[in-house]
């Protein structure tokens, strides 16, 4: 068997941690940032990787262009003050988060837009036709979900952007698209599965998952994982983690 000690800073970072006005980065980002083929563009590398698969899957590299990724804080500031002396502060708000409450300091946010000779930096064009569609239609097999829904800016608070994409890993993207889940409610329908007690059992791609919610009660937990099984472990930015367990179609380990 295999003991694995989780710490409170783990449910702080992963692809499903949630970072919104109420739930700001801890930090700066801890995933590994490689560019994307585009000059100043960086993600992370998990999501830069399934990014590239998509994209290829659907021959959208011509097409779609990887307009904006990774910020640092001081960058996110920078663009939200350039935003608010530019387009005012009603815009602003609505379509940039404030410093430290923005995704793109994740590593795992990409703004994308439909390749042209001028793309609007902040609202870039993305149609829900074309490539971009074909995009939009086959995200979820790769791990990634259109962020801000226009029927549900009232929860993430964020106007709807056909643009921003968010990396959280295969079956939580099928999950949350088959469902209509924002990331919120996703978070939400999870801490409503403790982990070892009542896990979500998901079934796709030919196999079995069972994900579940541990919420750490203080600073440090140990849980024992059989040393075969594959799992993942992600924080939440909500004093949790999401614990996913790959298992056979049949329900067996």
């Amino acid at each position: 068997m295999n003991n694995k000690r989780i710490t409170m800073s783990d449910t702080e970072k992963g692809c499903l941690i949630l970072v919104n006005r109420d739930h700001p980065i801890k930090g700066e980002t801890s995933g590994k940032l490689i560019n994307i083929g585009v000059e100043g563009v960086l993600l992370e590398s998990r999501a830069a990787a399934m990014l590239t698969q998509l994209l290829k899957d659907i021959r959208g590299e011509e097409d779609i262009t990887a307009v904006s990724g990774y910020r640092s804080y001081k960058e996110q500031e920078e663009i939200f003050q350039d935003s608010l002396q530019e387009n005012g502060r009603e815009f602003t708000e609505k379509y940039v988060a404030y410093p430290g409450c923005s995704e793109h300091q994740t590593g795992y946010a990409i703004d994308l837009g439909e390749t042209a000779e001028e793309i609007n930096f902040l609202c870039p064009d993305f149609p829900y036709a074309g490539t971009p569609q074909k995009f939009r239609d086959k995200a979820a097999d790769y791990g990634f979900i259109q962020r801000y829904e226009k029927e549900k800016e009232s929860v993430t608070k964020i106007g709807h952007e056909p643009w921003h994409f968010r990396y959280v890993g295969y079956p939580h993207s099928r999950i949350m698209k088959d469902n209509h889940l924002s990331l919120e409610e996703y978070m939400e329908l999870m801490e409503e599965h403790p982990y070892g007690v009542n896990p979500f059992v998901f079934h796709g791609n030919k196999q079995s998952f069972e994900i579940g919610c541990l919420k750490l009660e203080k600073e440090e937990q140990e849980i024992t994982l059989r040393e075969d099984i594959i799992y993942q472990i992600s924080g939440s930015n909500r004093k949790s983690v999401i614990i996913t367990l790959w298992k056979e179609q049949n329900g067996e380990e």
